[in-house]
C-alpha cells in the first residue's frame, strides 16, 4: 500500500514539473512573439 502511494506521489510530482515547464515555455514563446512583432501604429 505504501509503495503505491509513493509511486502515485512520484507521478503527481513529475506531472507537476512537466506542466510547469510547458507553461514556462509557452509564456516565453508568447513574450518573444510580442517583442519581435511590429507595433500596431494605427
Amino acid at each position: 500500500m505504501l509503495k503505491k502511494l509513493l509511486v502515485l506521489a512520484g507521478l503527481v510530482g513529475a506531472a507537476t514539473l512537466i506542466m510547469k515547464r510547458v507553461k514556462a515555455s509557452s509564456d516565453e514563446r508568447a513574450l518573444w512573439h510580442e517583442a519581435t512583432t511590429a507595433p500596431d501604429l494605427r
